[in-house]
C-alpha cells in the first residue's frame, strides 16, 4: 500500500511539473520522422498480463519488423531524427508516469520487457518476476543505462549478446531487488536514476547498493568502457 501511494503522489507531482515539456516535444514529433507522437507496445506485466506501455516514439513504426527486432544499438538506422536525443535523456519515458498512474506499473520494480525479450530469461527468473510489479526504473535500469552502447561494443550479434549476456544478469539483478526490496530502497533508486541521467557515466550505485550479484566478465569489461566514477 505505501508503495503505491508513492507511486500515485510522485506521478502526480512529476505530471504536473512536466506537463509543459510535453507540448512541444509532440509537435516535435508530429512534424519530424513518420509523424507519430507516442508509441505503444505490448510488455509483460505482472502475473504475466500483457499491457500496453507508452513512449515517445524514437523509431520507426515498423521497427520490430526490421533488423534488429526489439533490441536496439547505438546508432540504430531505425531511429527517428529526435530519436537518439530522447532516448539517451530518457525523455521518451515519460509517457510511462501515465502507467504508473493507472496502476500498470510501478514507479520502481523489473523493468517491463517485450514477450520476446522475457522469454529470454529462465523459466524459474520469469516466475518469480513475474509476481512483481513492473517499473518505470529498477536495478537493471540504472546498471545498464547504456545498454545500447554495451549491445554495440559487444563481439556477438546484438541478439546473442543481449540473449547470452545482458538477460541472464539483468534477471539475476530483479530477483536480488526482490529480495531486497524496501521503502528506502525504492527511494535510492529514484534517486540513482536521476543522477545516472544527469552524469550518465558515473558509478554512483556501487556506494548505494551493496552487495549486488557479482558481473560476468564479458558484461564487467564492456560496462567498464563505458561508465566510470
Amino acid at each position: 500500500m505505501l508503495k503505491r501511494i508513492l507511486d500515485v503522489c510522485l506521478t502526480g507531482v512529476a505530471l504536473v511539473i512536466l506537463f509543459p515539456l510535453l507540448p512541444p516535444i509532440a509537435l516535435a514529433l508530429r512534424l519530424t520522422g513518420e509523424g507519430e507522437i507516442f508509441y505503444i507496445q505490448p510488455r509483460v506485466g505482472k502475473n504475466g498480463k500483457h499491457f500496453g506501455l507508452v513512449k515517445f516514439a524514437t523509431m520507426l513504426k515498423d521497427s520490430p519488423n526490421m533488423t534488429g527486432g526489439d533490441i536496439t544499438v547505438s546508432d540504430d538506422p531505425r531511429l527517428l531524427p529526435l530519436g537518439k536525443f530522447l532516448r539517451k535523456t530518457k525523455i521518451n519515458e515519460l509517457p510511462q508516469l501515465w502507467n504508473v498512474f493507472k496502476g500498470d506499473m510501478s514507479l520502481v520494480g523489473p523493468r517491463p520487457l517485450t514477450p520476446k525479450n522475457f522469454n529470454m530469461y529462465p523459466p524459474e527468473i520469469q516466475e518469480e518476476i513475474k509476481a512483481m510489479k513492473p517499473g518505470v526504473t529498477g536495478v537493471g535500469s540504472i546498471i545498464f543505462r547504456d545498454e545500447e552502447s554495451i549491445v554495440n561494443k559487444s563481439e556477438k550479434s546484438a541478439y546473442d549478446c543481449y540473449r547470452e549476456d545482458i538477460a541472464p544478469y539483468k534477471g539475476v539483478l530483479e530477483l536480488w531487488y526482490k529480495a531486497h526490496q524496501t521503502f528506502w530502497l525504492d527511494l535510492k533508486l529514484i534517486f540513482l536514476t536521476a543522477w545516472s541521467i544527469l552524469f550518465a557515466r558515473s558509478r554512483l550505485y556501487e556506494s548505494f547498493l551493496k552487495g549486488l550479484p557479482e558481473r560476468p566478465l564479458c558484461l564487467d569489461i564492456e560496462i567498464n568502457d563505458h561508465v566510470k566514477h
